[in-house]
């Protein structure tokens, strides 16, 4: 008979900008989480006797052996150990494998933790504007280190702050509204998910946004890369770490509050896009991995959507939101809440690891019993890799003993790469776009991606010139044909709109 897994302790911490001691890095973080954990069980001798511990890449600060590590400090000596790659999917994929090997008793307890430690708080240190690898070492041999190809860098993407505001031009154009429009319906959803952070006891912002102020460009809200100002992009420098504990519902029940309400995690899914890169995309408005990692958890949990309480969808920037309402098929009018602790906006995006908050917070949710069930979804780089959980008060009858191992080796979903031609003479049609602004809130460039004549995808940039940045983001230019030339001193397309 197989076994079913429980949630059996989870640990939030947020260590605060302004401290009057030394600051904790990611390891202590990670640490603390840890002991909240198994606080929640009414045991700190649970850490001592832990069969695995899994640990979500640090990004901020590098560790040698970070599982290891964790292991010493917490006087543990498991048998299993291990690391996850870079993706902010990583900590619900870790969830999907160690509960498979609960379920099929190779381990009876497994510790998930991880932590980000972004904040400078020396006033003389050089604000750097895009720290999000530097405790990554330059031989680190992963390749999701790399999340756009040279020629996506080559014409200035390289980064999700980059990247994301190409999906959500895209969602604008299939939309159908004018800007004004559809941007205030975005601020809207926007502004909800920081209502939702300013009552979370572990969020970074404790600041309610107005929706004219998430989408309104000023001073303390710079254009970052159209059609996003700051507000609508992920708070990467914050401190933060989450921890839960997974254990056989047997092994549970010696250490559980006999006043508290089991969670049980249901089941869950794991997809990759075949579709790896922005350039490869066939549609910027959809994910199919996503879609298939969602249905793989609903339907192993056995619970249909419309029998799921709430959710915490991973929430990098609004597009996400939105095609992860789109693949799932949750309505606009839906009643149920779309994120539990306020999104990567708000509550804080530590790395590879704000989804473990998102499974705590939910854990929590459930044993109070203020929630009956939720699904969480994860996603890593530009909707590259995708995991999925679902969690409950009450047992599944599904099967969770294989699902981690067939999501490995069947994982990818979605259609071939699209063609792609590097240099390109002649016409094309836009499909979407972003400009990139500087500090001084001034557009830096524009970048178009596009199909030639005959189906190439081909990338792009427009001549820097005013009326070309005011013409893009006055009215919506999908779909509109331009002439794309090699500029070959460059070494990049240059397209004009015709």
């Amino acid at each position: 008979m197989e076994r079913k897994v429980v949630v059996a302790g989870w640990g939030q911490i947020t260590q605060p900008k302004e401290l009057n001691k030394t600051p904790q890095k990611p390891m202590g973080l990670m640490t603390q989480a840890s002991q909240k954990a198994a606080q929640i069980m009414a045991s700190g001798k649970v850490l001592t006797k832990l069969d695995g511990i899994m640990v979500v890449r640090t990004l901020s600060h590098h560790y040698t052996s970070p599982a290891k590590q964790l292991a010493q400090k917490l006087g543990a000596t498991p048998k299993f150990t291990h690391v996850s790659g870079i993706g902010g999917n990583s900590p619900q994929t870790l969830i999907n494998i160690a509960a498979g090997m609960i379920a099929r008793n190779e381990l009876d307890s497994v510790l998930i933790a991880g932590a980000e430690a972004y904040v400078q708080r020396n006033k003389n240190s050089k604000k750097v504007e895009s720290a999000l690898f530097r405790g990554i070492p330059e031989d680190y041999s992963g390749d999701d280190l790399i999340g756009s190809t040279s020629l996506e860098n080559t014409h200035g993407i390289e980064h999700p702050m980059q990247g994301f505001p190409l999906f959500e031009t895209a969602l604008w154009a299939a939309s159908g509204l004018d800007l004004k429009t559809y941007l205030e319906k975005i601020g809207r959803m926007w502004s909800e998910f920081s209502k939702r952070a300013i009552n979370h006891p572990y969020s970074w912002s404790k600041t309610l946004r107005t929706p004219e102020e998430i989408i309104t460009p000023g001073p303390a809200n710079r254009p970052v890369a159209f059609p996003y100002t700051k507000f609508m992009n992920s708070f990467v420098t914050v401190d933060q770490g989450a921890a839960i504990i997974l254990m056989s519902e047997k092994k549970a029940k010696k250490y559980s509050r006999k006043d508290s309400q089991t969670v049980y995690f249901l089941g869950g899914g794991y997809a990759v896009d075949r579709q790896r890169f922005m350039v490869e995309k066939s549609d910027f408005t959809s994910s199919p991995p996503l879609k298939a990692a969602v249905e793989k958890a609903l339907a192993r949990s056995r619970m249909p959507l419309e029998k799921l309480d709430c959710f915490d969808l991973y929430s990098c920037f609004p597009c996400a939101v939105s095609i992860a309402k789109k693949m799932i098929g949750i309505a606009d009018n839906d009643p149920r809440p779309l994120t539990l602790t306020g999104g990567l906006g708000f509550f804080g995006g530590p790395g590879n690891n704000y989804s473990l908050h998102g499974v705590a917070t939910l854990a929590q949710e459930i044993c109070l019993g203020k929630k009956s069930n939720g699904l969480v979804t994860a996603l890593g780089w530009f909707m590259h890799k995708h995991a999925a959980g679902v969690y409950g008060s009450e047992p599944s009858t599904g099967e969770l003993k294989d699902h981690d191992i067939r999501d490995q080796k069947n994982c990818y979903a979605g259609l071939d790469p699209v063609k792609i031609k590097d240099q390109v003479n002649g016409p094309g049609t836009i499909e979407t776009y972003t400009i990139i602004y500087s500090m001084n809130q001034e557009p830096s460039y524009a970048v178009i991606y596009g199909k030639t004549l005959d189906n190439y995808r081909f990338i792009a940039r427009t001549p820097n010139h005013p009326d070309i940045f005011k013409l893009l983001t006055s009215k919506n230019m999908v779909g509109q044909k331009v002439n794309i030339g090699f500029n070959s001193s460059q070494n990049i397309n240059i397209a004009d709109l015709v």
